[in-house]
């Protein structure tokens, strides 16, 4: 297993220092942070904007290649810079990467197990009431932009709050600000501003995930393996459990990592929504003032958490598929 862990190491090593290669040099070439000094008023002299985005490697006059190569030494010394008005893009990230995975891991978790559950059993009873429910459930969910899910499960808060005349769910923010009730007061706190959130970024993965299990499932009910497993004593639902979902879930792993990417692109507009002060809220204010450093460095922690998710992705598959392990 080693072996095989390093080989696919080097390969996501590679990607990922491609991918966040890319990302400078789209964002140094599309994203204009001068406009931020000259939008001030008065403006500055054009000689002090020049010599403060030299300092900061953020300055358009220079060729790309030279801010290229500055910033590639510097993230490989472990500093991606700072932004256009001076604060450390590294703090700015440290303060946030907990906020972002915090919700990811939790949204992750949740949608990904429940939607392959719910798909294990709906395809175990083919046309079945939850089969059907589940279908049109999902179906409207898919449907709807993430961001219009974030909406309406705030409103829908709001609602609730009101008529049971106590605020059971939170609907902005990580935390309310001045708590200071006591540990298990201040975890009950950040749990309610927790739900709305996860569920946002929980739901859509479920929908997905249970119909492209259900499909899966489907396939692997009426196997000539499942049938030799009855024939052998095995009760109908420990045949499916050991035998034909461990294989359904080959190619569902799989699919896990290419939905991670599509994952955090929900993330950004989830926290923007309810106030949460992670990397998705960070990339959407750093486009708006074409801060180039720090649009590459929450380019860089996606890419990381896609290459990651890509390397449980591959130890899955290898305890999963025997195959693998032969070969």
């Amino acid at each position: 297993m080693g072996r095989f862990l390093l080989r696919r190491l080097a390969g996501h090593a590679l990607l990922l220092v491609t991918v966040c290669s890319l990302a400078y040099l789209l964002a140094a070439s599309a994203l204009d942070p001068r406009s931020n000094y000259e939008g001030q008023q008065p403006p500055p002299p054009p000689h002090v904007v020049d010599a403060v985005l030299d300092r900061y490697n953020l300055n358009d006059r220079v060729p790309l290649s030279e801010r290229y190569v500055t910033w590639a030494a510097d993230v490989l010394a472990g500093d991606f810079g700072r932004t256009w008005d001076g604060r450390s893009v590294n703090e700015e990230m440290l303060r946030r990467v907990g906020v972002s995975l915090r919700l990811l891991a939790i949204g992750v978790t949740a949608g990904s197990v429940t939607g392959i559950l719910l798909g294990a059993w709906a395809g175990s009873r083919q046309r079945g009431a939850v089969d059907r429910v589940s279908a049109v459930g999902a179906i409207a969910v898919i449907s709807i932009p993430t961001v219009v899910i974030a909406v309406s499960l705030q409103t829908a808060a709001l609602w609730a709050n009101q008529a049971a005349g106590v605020d059971v769910f939170r609907t902005t923010g990580e935390f309310t600000p001045g708590l200071t009730d006591g540990f298990w007061a201040g975890l009950a706190n950040r749990a309610q501003h927790l739900v709305l959130p996860t569920l946002t970024l929980a739901l859509p993965q479920i929908a997905i995930y249970s119909r492209y299990q259900r499909n899966l499932m489907l396939d692997q009910v009426g196997a000539d393996f499942v049938r030799t497993a009855r024939a052998k004593g095995l009760t109908r639902r420990a045949a499916l459990v050991r035998h034909a979902l461990r294989t359904a879930l080959i190619p569902a792993v799989t699919y896990f990592g290419y939905s991670f990417a599509a994952l955090f692109t929900g993330a950004v507009f989830t926290e923007k929504v309810f106030g949460w002060h992670g990397v998705g809220e960070f990339l959407l204010d750093s486009v708006g003032r074409g801060d180039v450093n720090a649009v590459t460095a929450v380019c860089c922690f996606s890419a990381l958490c896609v290459v990651a998710a890509a390397l449980v992705v591959d130890v899955a598959h290898y305890l999963l598929d025997p195959r693998i392990r032969v070969g």
